[in-house]
């Protein structure tokens, strides 16, 4: 079961992380759109979103399970806090985004894509982390 869960996990990273550098790249090519172009863009790109949420969904209850035998010695290994924390940084990063990405495809767009492109470096940022916490933990 172990190993099912491993290979769940690293497809919710795949998908997660992988959303992450999607929307920075899109946001790179999106640049040399025009400003009601590079906004309609924007919003289509959005679509994106859902892979990114089930990624995240799967990395968190595969996280849970994998997790199981490190819940006695957790308080003795701080990059595996560490780790955690990066984890509730990037759920709480993604649901704002969400919330702005609702208001913005409901008419608000201009102030809540720019709020979404500074979040979206911050959870790609800290998804990159949380992955070198990993490797650090768990080697």
């Amino acid at each position: 079961m172990r190993l099912a869960m491993l290979i769940v996990h690293f497809l919710g990273l795949v998908m997660g992380l992988g959303t992450s550098f999607a929307f920075f790249f899109l946001g790179v090519a999106g640049s040399k759109l025009e400003k009601e172009e590079r906004q309609k863009f924007t919003l289509n790109t959005f679509a994106l979103s859902r892979m990114g949420h089930i990624g995240l969904t799967l990395l968190i209850l595969s996280g849970l399970y994998l997790m199981t035998p490190y819940w006695k010695t957790l308080g003795a290994r701080p990059l595996l806090i560490a780790k955690l924390c990066m984890v509730l940084v990037l759920i709480v990063t993604i649901s704002i985004m969400s919330v702005y990405a609702s208001r913005a495809k409901k008419g608000e767009t201009g102030s809540n894509l720019k709020k979404i492109a500074n979040l979206g470096k911050v959870s790609l940022i800290a998804g990159t982390i949380i992955i070198l916490l990993a490797v650090l933990n768990f080697r």
